[in-house]
């Protein structure tokens, strides 16, 4: 059975630089500044076979995976004090492709994977700043559905206009905690 994930963090790294091909650069980095002892919080890399084996096998995932990012992750969150969709203590994450050569701006990133409403209600429990929390789930979400589903940008855009104007407000920091959660 093939390794799917490799962590980093805290001052060690299952991987290191020269396994750019199978980390890609994202990952091989991350990894080697973990091993030089460098500040990296916790995570893990999924590696490129995982892709290549999901487009081989019309876009199936390999066996075992599932497992293999559910362990990694409970990991991360034992390393962190949090956990995925615990509402007190939610771990967030961010998800970033990468490749094995450098191809800047054809990237793509999804922030604060995690977020849900009642994960950003446990997360403005948690720092005690409604807008902060609400504003990280609106940018969740706005990424997400132009990332993994497909939908413009723009979509987002006109929604936040919208509520400025209802709000009779002229700058995008001027809007409330719930203008906010409503508009997620």
């Amino acid at each position: 059975m093939s390794k799917w994930i490799y962590e980093f963090g805290d001052s060690a790294a299952d991987g290191n630089a020269s396994m750019r091909d199978l980390l890609g650069g994202k990952g091989a980095n991350l990894a080697e500044m973990s091993n030089l002892g460098l500040p990296v919080p916790p995570g893990f890399t999924i590696t490129t076979e995982v892709c290549a084996h999901h487009y081989r096998y019309s876009h199936s995932y390999p066996e075992g995976l599932d497992i293999a990012v559910e362990r990694a992750l409970e990991r991360v969150g034992e390393r962190v004090g949090a956990s995925f969709g615990d509402p007190r203590r939610p771990l967030l994450l961010s998800v970033r492709s990468g490749a094995r050569v450098s191809m800047p701006g054809m990237m793509d990133t999804v922030l604060n994977l995690g977020l849900n409403p009642e994960t950003a209600e446990g997360l403005a429990n948690l720092t005690g700043d409604a807008r902060f929390a609400y504003d990280s789930y609106r940018r969740f979400v706005q990424m997400y559905t132009n990332v993994v589903l497909g939908l413009e940008h723009g979509i987002f855009e006109e929604i936040l206009e919208t509520e400025k104007e209802t709000k009779e407000v002229e700058l995008y920091n001027e809007l409330q905690a719930a203008d906010l959660t409503r508009i997620a």
